[in-house]
């Protein structure tokens, strides 16, 4: 297939387009220069599409940047970031003369109200009790087309694990040495799921004619706390892992809003991704971790 990526040059976006091109996809990139193999989001405005069989959107500018203050201008950029590019690809497939077979976006698992007991599927409510939620609201129906003729697939992304970027990057540093340890209480739930697995998710919902709607981009193993996450980073890296990083430390670098994604966290499952047939390469954190460091 041709593959038109969107946000293609990021820690998701190299992920998938290796993966991708190792099964024989050809892959184009939109971005915000220009290059090789890649169009820039301008000449999507003006040119119009270019002949593709599908188009995935994974740009938006990273909201837990920690030298990014929580103020209104870059709540104004978080919100364009993601709907603009989305926008801009969702009306270029709409006029395509010839519209792609699966369009695909990620959005996350912030839909969902941070809840110490409640589980949630794909079917579950959710998107509309504060900032993020009503984010990936918009988001969300910021990418969907009139018609059918194009496959509509959205992917709620837990926090991804991964080499070289995502959440892992900031915490590895403190846990090698020793001071790693539960953000906050420790009991919210960490709805997680490992780079090779979200990105396989994306090219299943790419390659597979029946897969349609919401799918919950989270591993199997749900009811992961953030104090069993920090024990089991601890343990990948032979660490102690019991320094807590106390919820006002958190509150002061991130902003009492955006610090809830932190200290507050989700049950999710992937009842929808299961059932379409994807096969998890890492469904145990253990192992996710082991590689991830490794």
């Amino acid at each position: 297939m041709r593959v038109l990526v969107g946000g293609g040059t990021g820690f998701i976006g190299t992920a998938l387009t290796q993966l991708l091109k190792g099964r024989g996809h050809e892959v184009t990139l939109i971005s915000r220069k220009p290059g090789p193999d890649r169009i820039t989001w301008e000449e999507l405005t003006t040119s119009g599409l270019p002949r593709c069989d599908a188009a995935v959107n994974l740009a938006g500018e990273n909201i837990l940047n920690p030298l990014r203050r929580w103020s209104a201008a870059f709540q104004k950029e978080v919100l364009s970031s993601r709907l603009e590019t989305t926008q801009t690809l969702a009306r270029a497939i709409a006029k395509a003369p010839q519209p792609p077979q699966a369009w695909v976006l990620v959005t996350g698992v912030a839909y969902y109200q941070p809840s110490p007991t409640a589980e949630y599927d794909e079917d579950s409510p959710g998107g509309d009790f504060d900032f993020f939620s009503n984010l990936v609201t918009k988001w969300e129906a910021a990418a969907r087309l009139p018609g059918d003729s194009t496959r509509q697939v959205v992917v709620r992304s837990g926090i991804v694990l991964g080499r070289g970027g995502g959440a892992i990057g900031h915490m590895l540093l403190p846990f090698r040495l020793g001071l790693g340890g539960p953000i906050g209480s420790g009991h919210q739930f960490f709805p997680w799921i490992h780079i090779r697995d979200l990105a396989g998710i994306l090219a299943h919902a790419l390659e597979t004619s029946h897969v349609q709607g919401i799918l919950n981009g989270v591993a199997p193993a749900s009811s992961t706390t953030n104090a069993e996450f920090a024990r089991a980073l601890g343990a990948a890296l032979g660490r102690p892992a019991f320094i807590p990083l106390p919820s006002a430390v958190v509150q002061a670098v991130f902003g009492q809003e955006r610090a809830v994604m932190l200290l507050e966290g989700q049950k999710v499952v992937p009842r929808r991704t299961l059932a379409a047939g994807y096969e998890y390469s890492f469904p145990e954190l253990g192992a996710a971790l082991k590689e991830v460091i490794a």
